[in-house]
């Protein structure tokens, strides 16, 4: 299987490394706008190659776009204007608006929506590692819009990545991500910011933050070119979540204030059933 990854950062090098590792992928072709991260991919051995996005198409069965989402809703109507037989995949974390856009390309069925739940905070072809996906859950979307040749293509390769495989509407999709994977970005990056604003000791912060705040601001450490785009292409969805995040924090604040202690200790076994839904 001749595979090309457009944008060799984290998601794309840590499938390249698994996806060679595991003899799906014979040949992969390497494709990225910063010859940094192309030349690193390159030297690290993700790729075989570096190529134009012309010579990429050309030379795959499997194109896989792991790019920002604002860059693939400009950039996959255009592969999809250049493909024959090649089968297009992405790992976005929005889909709706990117399905909308493609749902009456004459090449919609060589095009499958994809979202493989997994990732770090950090970015960059030296960020990619083996084992990123293993265990972890993929969502397909909008399948029916995709050719069976080109579903089951897809779903042979996130079975090669120890993937289980969700299916849902791409809208669908869109609302659950904003409530699981969004606003947890969210959050973190606001905790940050009110940290480093309410703590001028950089020392401090270091010395005195635990395990708990490290986790909970690891988060705070993405790109900003990856998250910004997602957060303005789903916000009719983040928007309502951010609202009922805001008001859970005023009942704390109004809790806390009053010196409640049955609300806040009524708010925080209530919290602790997520403990339950996660274990499962």
């Amino acid at each position: 299987m001749r595979i090309s990854i457009i944008g060799l950062g984290l998601i794309g090098g840590s499938m390249a490394i698994d996806l060679r590792r595991r003899k799906f992928a014979t040949h992969i072709t390497g494709v990225d706008t910063s010859k940094l991260n192309a030349q690193a991919a390159l030297n690290l051995g993700l790729v075989d190659e570096l190529a134009s996005l012309d010579q990429a198409i050309e030379n795959a069965d499997l194109i896989i776009l792991a790019i920002p989402a604002n860059v693939t809703m400009q950039l996959l109507p255009q592969i999809l204007d250049k493909v024959d037989h090649q089968i297009v995949t992405d790992v976005g974390s929005v889909k709706g608006l990117v399905c909308e856009k493609i749902k009456s390309h004459s090449k919609r069925l060589n095009y499958v929506a994809a979202h493989p739940m997994a990732g770090t905070e950090h970015s960059g072809p030296w960020a990619a590692l083996s084992g990123l996906f293993d265990g972890k859950a993929v969502i397909l979307c909008d399948c029916e819009a995709s050719s069976k040749q080109a579903v089951d293509l897809v779903k042979s390769m996130y079975g090669v990545l120890n993937m289980h495989i969700v299916h849902m509407g791409s809208t669908d999709h869109d609302t659950h991500a904003a409530y699981v994977s969004h606003i947890s970005h969210i959050s973190s990056f606001a905790l940050a910011l009110t940290v480093l604003d309410k703590e001028q000791s950089e020392k401090n912060i270091f010395n005195l933050a635990s395990g708990g705040f490290d986790s909970t601001v690891r988060l705070a450490k993405s790109s900003a070119d990856m998250w910004s785009p997602i957060f303005e292409q789903n916000a009719e969805n983040i928007l309502p979540v951010l609202d009922t995040y805001i008001q859970q924090l005023q009942v704390f604040k109004k809790a806390i204030a009053n010196k409640d202690n049955a609300q806040m200790v009524e708010m925080i076994n209530k919290a602790n059933r997520i403990k339950k839904i996660l274990s499962a």
